[in-house]
């Protein structure tokens, strides 16, 4: 039962154990013994490990169905042969796993790196898979991991072909979620794959070179390939070897048990280690010229290729480093040619992209920033490199210039990764779907401003601290794992100027050591934050006190790790590499980290704040991936994520003088957040293939980043493509627009627009409702497509270009007549302040009212419990509603829920007539899942590419390009 797929399980257990004849395909005694196992069963834990890796394998050769599905689990019972009772225990024993894959936006490549090649070559990939486990990860965590670093190495250039194909892709993941670990499984199965010479790009600081460093070695690179030659039991030979001083060390490291050159597979070099990036090496080049046992024969070729060491460094993206490489590599010659190289960019958007302004290149040449010209370089020298990026901040990327062949836009796929599990991301800080300024869950648990009505919170902010930390010593008491715990951080951001970071430092210091801690008044103030706070929202699932009483001899020893070495601040920042080399923040090499860090850019990016718990944020910025990336909160809390809080600025002043405005810092973060989740559902949107080709290729993902805040744009304006989104098709897909304009004058023009629409809706309110789910009361009516279509062509908006695309797209529609009607419906507001209306003569109606959360643009406008009729209405759900909304279903209808919407208190006339300039006629809809038939692309744009000077439309409707 290999990766080749499940086999009759009956027969091969017949032919394994030679007995007399075959046992009964329900094989009772297996099931029985899978119904008793416990938790730590071998045979069930082999069980499991096999199934899951079924149910997540993308498009395996010997399955018809989707991944994570009933129907794949369904398809291994039958190739196993397993009778119903058999599937019931394994089913109850190993759930099926539903969550997301990675989803690849890709060009169309030449298959090489199939499930059985990988299984046959897999030495590398099958230690770090053990390494995993013994880490405690899961099996569906596994399992997801290899199917996105499979996605990875599948669409890099096979190793051994004789035309040499460098590769450019792209692998976006969340801030702080891992890709270190994918990357880590795409360099495995790499170098098992055949690939020789690995260059990771580890960011722009030693601190994160040495983490990244660090990492790789522990648990890929391992114990035996470190020593080299040198006998691990003699302490005269470890001198000078890395990590002798590292408490992991060697436990923690994989190990092989021998050289893998006398276990038949090879053994990996390092080029650079902890403490010393690339320099111009000490034993000349001889350290990258690779052996050949036959020298007729390139490197690439197998018999060459598969008894040569891999080389692996990780470097700086520094100007000297990557110039002493570049020398080096030259010295090597045509070598250079025949090796199979992969190319590494972590934080691919910082320093890598090319930034130079293209209107200022002479004729004919392209100018290029430092770093990137090294990498260009580095990729010229290397025709058999693959560049891989890495970043969760992909905007900058994917608006690099296509037609820069020398440049690194990922033109062969882009891979966005799943959110993985117990991740604290966006939904755990922002409640996306709140209306009308409402706090949702998410918010009471773990967001708090940075004012309340007494001033500045940052000794609340403190006490937190102190009160996590106790809490966490507490639970390590109390049966849940130590490990953890380990450290425990405070992070302080307010600005990136360092003579403000010493300032600040010193106002908590003082703080500090005026907050009395250890008298009554210290504790009667964590008791009344603990009594409001942490016991309110407390995980019931794990152990915490039932009152201070019980937590307070825990508060004692936080305050002693915090103090420990006179000082509970620590100052983050500098302009040199020295000014990093603080041994209390190596998190790798310090046993506890139980520090308030105050500090700026240089925690904001790649480096990873290891038990972060409590952050006070105020410092602002208008890019998008910039203010992102210093959401160091996002990551993984395990025991203690009901410990986190975030402080954050509400109405922060942004600029000075006529040009200041005030923003809300978490309401900017939600606003990116928005940003990103939906490049990723668009992406996912796209990914599906339409007659077994790409519906996009990357190039023409550009258009698909959004901009929900006017002042933040997505990434710095040197950074940014031009693309012109066009035409968007969002066939049963909410679809709901927030770019209303501000004046009366255009709101009353477009409310007049409005007028035959109002004119449509019945008198008589309806309830509606669909399933299990609430009801509520509304107007309804239908109109033609031609009579909506006219409507919303004449609106006007505050930003043009958030709903053209799919205006386009319903005028399209009526070319196309895929869309007969819509069903308009007008919910009837039930809320105290709710008032009756007439709009232009027409009514009742009952205003809801929103504000503008986002410059001119509004939050969310529609209300949850109102959306479930309207996609019944447009069969984008199966679920039936109550006989109000079956009567209104039609294969070819629309549904457009329609909400006249004030945002402060309107003008009425006599009869109760709104002014048509103090009312938004705010809509959403959503399209018949019938208006795109099938085999047709869902976007059509136009993209300006510098390598065209006519600036060529791309149409998808005219060309698969």
């Amino acid at each position: 039962m290999s990766r080749r797929g499940p086999k009759h399980f009956a027969k091969l257990a017949f032919v394994l154990a030679d007995a007399d004849e075959p046992a009964d395909t329900d094989l009772p005694h297996f099931r029985d013994r899978i119904l008793a196992a416990d938790s730590g069963d071998e045979l069930l834990a082999l069980w499991r490990r096999k199934l899951t890796a079924w149910d997540f394998e993308q498009s395996p050769t010997w399955s018809v169905t989707a991944p994570r599905t009933p129907e794949r689990r369904t398809e291994v019972y039958d190739k196993l042969a397993f009778g119903a009772d058999l599937r019931k225990a394994l089913d109850a024993a190993v759930p099926v796993h539903r969550e997301a894959g990675p989803v690849t936006i890709s060009r169309e490549f030449q298959p090489w790196y199939t499930r059985e090649h990988a299984a046959n070559r897999s030495f590398y990939w099958t230690s770090y898979e053990r390494l995993l486990r013994r880490k405690g990860w899961s099996d569906a965590a596994v399992s997801s991991l290899d199917e996105a670093a499979h996605a990875v190495v599948e669409r890099l250039a096979d190793p051994i072909r004789d035309d040499p194909y460098g590769a450019r892709g792209l692998v976006v993941g969340y801030v702080q979620s891992g890709k270190t670990a994918n990357f880590t499984g795409v360099t495995a199965k790499a170098i098992d794959a055949g690939y020789r010479l690995v260059i990771v790009l580890g960011g722009t600081l030693n601190l994160l070179r040495g983490q990244t460093q660090r990492r790789l070695d522990m648990e890929l690179i391992g114990q035996e390939n470190i020593l080299g030659a040198a006998d691990p039991n003699d302490p005269d030979a470890l001198v000078g070897i890395d990590y002798q001083d590292d408490e992991d060390w060697p436990t923690k490291f994989v190990s092989f048990g021998a050289r893998p050159s006398l276990l038949g597979a090879f053994d990996i070099e390092r080029l650079t280690s902890r403490d010393r990036d690339y320099m111009s090496l000490e034993r000349g080049i001889s350290a990258l010229e690779f052996e050949k046992p036959n020298r007729t024969l390139p490197l690439h070729d197998p018999s060459n290729l598969h008894a040569a060491r891999a080389r692996v460094m990780v470097v700086k993206k520094n100007m000297s480093v990557l110039e002493n490489l570049v020398k080096d590599l030259k010295k090597i010659g045509p070598i250079l040619g025949e090796i199979p190289a992969l190319i590494i960019d972590d934080e691919s958007d910082q320093a890598s992209v090319n930034t130079t302004d293209p209107k200022k290149w002479e004729a004919g040449t392209v100018t290029r920033t430092a770093i990137n010209g090294q990498i260009s370089k580095l990729l010229k020298l290397l025709p058999r490199a693959q560049y891989v990026g890495y970043t969760a901040t992909p905007f900058a990327n994917v608006f690099v210039d296509p037609s820069d062949e020398e440049d690194l836009f990922p033109r062969d796929f882009l891979i966005s990764l799943p959110r993985p599990a117990d991740y604290m991301g966006v939904q755990d800080f922002h409640d996306l779907d709140t209306v009308d300024g409402d706090e949702g869950e998410a918010e009471k648990k773990h967001v708090r401003g940075i004012y309340d009505s007494t001033g500045d919170r940052l000794q609340e902010a403190l006490d937190a601290y102190v009160l996590t930390g106790a809490v966490k010593l507490y639970r390590a008491e109390h049966d849940v794992p130590s490990g953890p715990f380990r450290h425990h951080t405070m992070l302080v951001h307010e600005s990136v100027r360092m003579a403000e970071h010493a300032a600040l430092a010193e106002r908590i210091e003082t703080m500090w050591h005026n907050a009395a801690y250890t008298g009554p008044g210290g504790h009667a103030r964590l008791e009344a934050l603990f009594d409001m706070d942490f016991r309110t929202h407390a995980d019931g699932s794990l152990p915490t006190p039932a009152t201070y009483a019980d937590l307070k001899p825990y508060v004692s020893r936080a305050l002693q790790l915090i103090n420990r070495g006179g000082s509970p601040v620590m100052v983050v920042n500098g302009e040199s590499e020295r000014d990093y080399a603080q041994p209390d923040l190596d998190f790798d090499r310090t046993p506890n980290v139980w520090k308030i860090l105050v500090g700026g850019t240089k925690l904001s990016r790649g480096f990873t704040v290891e038990g972060l718990t409590i952050s006070y944020y105020r410092r602002t910025t208008q890019q998008a991936d910039t203010l992102m990336q210093m959401g160091r909160w996002f990551g993984f809390r395990p025991g203690y994520r009901d410990l986190v809080r975030l402080y954050i600025g509400r109405e922060e002043q942004l600029g000075k003088g006529r040009t200041a405005k005030t923003v809300d810092l978490y309401e900017a973060f939600e606003a990116i957040c928005r940003d990103e989740e939906l490049f990723r559902a668009e992406i996912t949107r796209y990914a599906p293939l339409v007659d077994g080709r790409p519906q996009v290729t990357p190039a023409q993902i550009p258009p698909l980043v959004a901009q929900h805040l006017p002042w933040v744009r997505p990434s710095a304006r040197n950074k940014m493509f031009n693309a012109e989104l066009v035409e968007v098709r969002s066939p049963g897909t909410w679809v709901e627009p927030t770019a209303h304009p501000e004046t009366s004058n255009e709101l009353a023009a477009n409310t007049g627009c409005w007028e035959p629409v109002l004119a449509a809706l019945g008198q008589d309110a309806v309830r509606l409702s669909v399933g299990d789910g609430p009801e509520y009361e509304a107007r309804v009516g239908t109109v033609s497509h031609a009579t909506l279509t006219t409507v919303l062509a004449d609106l006007r908006w505050s930003i043009p270009s958030q709903f053209s695309p799919h205006l386009e797209f319903l005028l399209e529609a009526g070319r196309q007549t895929t869309i007969d009607d819509w069903l308009v419906i007008s919910p009837l507001q039930t809320s105290a302040r709710r008032a009756e209306t007439r709009i232009l003569g027409h009514g009742p109606f009952t205003p809801a009212r929103r504000t503008r959360r986002r410059g001119s643009l509004f939050g969310a406008l529609s209300e949850p419990k109102h959306r479930a009729a309207a996609l019944r209405v447009a069969g984008a759900v199966e679920t039936a509603g109550n006989a109000s909304v079956e009567r209104l279903v039609r294969p070819r209808r629309g549904a457009l829920l329609l909400y006249p919407v004030v945002e402060s208190e309107p003008r009425l006339g006599p009869d109760g007539t709104v002014e048509p300039g103090d009312v938004v006629m705010a809509f959403s809809f959503v399209a018949p899942k019938s208006s795109v038939g099938a085999g047709r692309s869902l976007v059509r744009f136009r993209t300006i590419d510098s390598g065209r000077q006519d600036a060529i439309v791309i149409d998808r409707d005219d060309a698969q390009t």
